[in-house]
């Protein structure tokens, strides 16, 4: 029997920071607990108030925390897309002059080799897709250890970002007393649940609609192979119906929540629904099709945008479609607004889990489902990157501490007490001991 590990995905959004705890058990990943709260510092899905975001994190990583009836102290933490490089790279190392086994120092200097590329000193790698192995000229080698060889090589993908975005992450984690086992970028995530196995393969365009901005990731042979983000979402429909209906972004928010619908041929102007109006005393009835024409126009904007993009790089030719993901993707209509756009056939993604099932939460379990599914050899060459990715590759299960009973501190003092009496006698011998197995295990 497997023994049980502990995943946890840290997605730190603009508009809500979200924390999944995960448990696998004999290959099944099974959700224990989730925490969320909405984000403050973040702008554009990039974090401009390190303290505010410090401050919303730890409250989602005490809600999972306290749900999931564990302690943790590792993540697995999402990388945003937005100005993302992606670079193939290939690296060589000879393993000896005559043919000799490939061992797992082979594959990590072949990968390190691979990553030897020069980079600008503002941009931080920090993702690695092996593509293929070639030894000794033979190609298309998944996993090159335990064959004899002179030489390896590597074919990747390698991914960059800003490195201002990496390094705020890491002090976010430092503050909030967590640490890194290992950045996974969001649209690799999504894909390994939002997309079947066929679909990973043949081709499929999965748009992230989330608060401050809509990205497109293209998905081809399991890789991510294109992204474009689009500067709107959710947050700018918003403000839109607050402009338009003279009320506040909150009550905006709020309408659009309750009876925002994307597509107007879905509604009925006879369905009317109050609005505070800033400057009158009484509520303002307007009614359902209005309000589905503003948020209408915003969104076709997004929509047609994104479908320009992706026509240029023939993406809307792959057999998958297009799958919506994302908090916005909640809104009722948008898959058939966004079929006038994209004729290729366009379906939401939500998560099914018990109690995450809201597209919102896609990510943040996307990110548990990728680390736990990493190989053996995609592990040892994204190590080179993330240090923690074989060490401390899953979060051991720390039970939440439980108070003592009297009878066990009274226990735990005359334990204590018998331990103070033989200390005399026995110090001599222990210190002897000590440095005997200090030293063996050295």
């Amino acid at each position: 029997m497997n023994k049980a590990q502990v995943y946890v995905g840290l997605d730190i959004g603009t508009t809500a920071i979200r924390v999944i705890v995960g448990e696998a058990v004999n290959d099944q990943l099974n959700v224990i607990g989730v925490g969320s709260e909405r984000s403050q510092g973040l702008k554009d899905g990039v974090i401009v108030d390190i303290d505010k975001v410090v401050t919303a994190t730890k409250k989602a990583v005490q809600q999972a925390q306290t749900k999931a009836n564990l302690k943790f102290d590792q993540v697995v933490v999402g990388i945003p897309a937005k100005d993302l490089t992606i670079e193939p790279a290939r690296g060589m190392v000879i393993v000896a002059d005559q043919p000799k086994e490939v061992t797992e120092v082979e594959v990590f200097n072949v990968a390190t080799a691979t990553l030897s590329r020069s980079v600008p000193p503002e941009r931080e790698i920090v993702g690695i897709t092996p593509e293929q192995f070639i030894v000794d000229g033979q190609s298309n080698i998944i996993d090159p250890r335990g064959m004899s060889a002179v030489r390896i090589e590597l074919e990747a993908l390698v991914y960059s970002v800003p490195r201002i975005v990496v390094n705020n992450i890491r002090k976010v984690l430092e503050k909030v007393g967590l640490k890194l086992k290992h950045f996974v970028l969001n649209p690799l995530a999504l894909a390994q649940v939002a997309l079947n196995d066929g679909e990973q393969d043949f081709g499929t365009v999965l748009i992230d609609m989330g608060g401050s901005q809509s990205s497109a990731y293209v998905i081809h042979d399991h890789q991510l192979k294109f992204v474009s983000v689009d500067d709107e979402g959710g947050m700018n429909a918003t403000k839109d119906v607050s402009i338009v209906l003279n009320t506040s972004v909150s009550n905006a928010e709020k309408l659009k929540r309750d009876y925002g619908v994307a597509d107007p041929d879905q509604t009925s102007a006879s369905e009317k629904f109050p609005v505070a109006v800033v400057g009158k005393d009484d509520p303002v009835m307007v009614d359902e099709t209005y309000l589905s024409e503003i948020l209408e126009a915003r969104f076709e904007q997004i929509f047609q945008r994104l479908d320009q993009t992706l026509d240029q790089v023939n993406a809307l030719d792959l057999p998958g479609g297009i799958v919506l993901t994302g908090g916005v993707a909640e809104t009722e209509g948008i898959d058939t607004l966004a079929a006038r756009f994209f004729p290729q056939g366009v379906r939401i993604y939500a998560p099914k889990e018990m109690g995450i099932r809201n597209a919102s939460f896609a990510t943040s379990l996307g990110l548990l489902v990728y680390a736990s599914r990493l190989s053996e050899i995609e592990l040892l060459v994204t190590s080179v990157i993330n240090k923690r990715a074989l060490n401390d590759t899953k979060s051991q299960r720390v039970e939440a501490p439980r108070a003592k009973t009297n009878d066990e501190i009274e226990q735990d003092r005359e334990v204590k007490q018998a331990n103070d009496d033989q200390h005399q006698q026995t110090e001599a011998p222990k210190k002897s001991l000590r440095s005997f197995f200090s030293k063996f295990f050295d």
